[in-house]
């Protein structure tokens, strides 16, 4: 994600998920004219006129919502104080500094250093 794109607290990124990238890039394609773009096995960019995304190979369907944080480390440790879990420590994948979290819900959030 562009510098110019990190704005704290926002959505910054999206993961859509299923077992198929191939099949859901054609889909978001001919829906919503989104820009799909391979990036390796199981993994594909989306670029849409207001967000950019991803497309994940993953054994069971999901959108997972990426959030910009301003201090990666203390986001991880609030979600545990607001009755949330952590499910992913943070971890440098070479682009971005990230780690996940569920809400009280059980849903899942990317948290995104920004």
């Amino acid at each position: 994600m562009p510098s110019d794109q990190k704005t704290h607290s926002t959505i910054g990124h999206f993961d859509i998920a299923g077992e198929d990238v191939q099949t859901l890039a054609g889909f978001y394609q001919a829906m919503f004219g989104w820009d799909v773009t391979p990036r390796g096995p199981g993994y594909a960019q989306v670029e849409t006129p207001g967000l950019r995304g991803a497309l994940v190979e993953a054994p069971d369907p999901g959108l997972t919502l990426g959030i910009v944080v301003p201090d990666l480390d203390a986001a991880l440790g609030r979600a545990t104080v607001e009755g949330g879990t952590v499910t992913m420590a943070a971890m440098d994948n070479g682009w971005i500094r990230k780690g996940q979290v569920r809400d009280p819900a059980g849903n899942l959030l990317t948290l995104i250093q920004g």
